[in-house]
């Protein structure tokens, strides 16, 4: 079924999930779009079974706290970072819950993490300034990069440039292959007045790029020109409060969370707000993400909200 402007004015809560005792800080969906993971302050990972719609397995880091899980590309092993004690990553498996691999080396919280779409690499960002480049199969970093502000990171869905959003006004791409050498191109843009980026992202077609962050607005990027295509502002966000921007899978529609609790959608070639879902949602939305391969979206705040579609049912 494709995904149009119809089909996300039908989108309604499905389920919604109360696991957690703390606000989720990151989810991400499996790359066969059959599980769903979520992280949360209280220490937990969630793991959820799509098809089945239930909450398969509660996994705890008590110690050392979790933040930005991410799938690898196998669906059970997980990628995270730390929230507290240390600012180390950790590669767990799922299977039994045991640790594969740790990666040391950042000295402060890592604020940004991103597996390659492609290969078994990951690229991380910290509040130490630095930005770092690791395979799962060493636990030495594969290259480091020293940034002169607040960085985050993320690769494009080739897997072949990564881009580095540096003190929330400038964006550098890099080659993955020769970055030692130094951007191949960057982007200058205007920074709003205390408030910080938070994540970046690329479309699935690599033409746009998705920055987001604690204030109330996000902004779409040429990927190619780094010229500014659309600005889309949501509600007051008093409390600074990251909240989380997504492409759908076909980069159609950007959705987003808000501090009023509720899903923002938009058409990312008219610039029109396509709608705004109300979710059972008592604070706010810092989790949206869209299915890959299934016609679901989730929206987490405390709880999770597992969206479908009522035109996709009916089929």
């Amino acid at each position: 079924m494709l995904l149009n402007e119809e089909t996300i004015h039908s989108f309604r809560v499905a389920k919604v999930f109360r696991e957690n005792n703390d606000k989720i800080n990151s989810a991400d969906f499996s790359k066969n779009g059959e599980l769903l993971i979520c992280s949360s302050q209280d220490d937990s990972i969630v793991i959820y079974d799509c098809l089945k719609g239930i909450a398969k397995r509660t996994i705890y880091s008590k110690k050392y706290g979790v933040d930005h899980v991410q799938f690898t590309h196998a669906p059970n092993t997980v990628i995270h970072s730390s929230s507290k004690v240390d600012d180390t990553i950790r590669y767990l498996s799922l299977h039994d819950n045991k640790y594969l691999r740790y990666f040391n080396g950042h000295t402060k919280r890592v604020v940004s993490l991103h597996m390659s779409p492609t290969e078994d690499k990951f690229i991380s960002a910290s509040l130490d300034r630095t930005v770092r480049l690791w395979d799962l199969r060493s636990p030495n970093c594969q290259g480091l990069m020293h940034t002169n502000g607040r960085a985050l990171a993320s690769f494009d869905p080739d897997g072949l440039i990564f881009a580095v959003a540096i003190d929330s006004q400038q964006i550098k791409l890099y080659d993955v292959r020769s970055f030692d050498k130094g951007p191949f191109s960057t982007f200058q843009l205007s920074k709003e007045h205390l408030r910080d980026w938070t994540g970046i992202k690329f479309s699935s077609d690599g033409k746009m790029i998705l920055i987001y962050s604690n204030g109330n607005y996000i902004r779409l990027l040429d990927s190619f020109q780094g010229e500014v295509l659309r600005n889309f502002s949501i509600p007051g966000n008093p409390r600074a409060v990251s909240l989380e921007a997504s492409f759908t899978p076909d980069s159609q529609f950007i959705l987003s969370g808000s501090a009023d609790g509720q899903v923002y959608i938009w058409n990312t070639d008219t610039g029109n707000r396509v709608t705004i879902l109300q979710g059972h949602h008592p604070s706010a939305v810092q989790c949206v993400k869209f299915n890959p391969k299934y016609m679901m979206m989730i929206s987490a705040c405390t709880n999770t909200a597992i969206w479908l579609s009522e035109a996709n049912e009916e089929a």
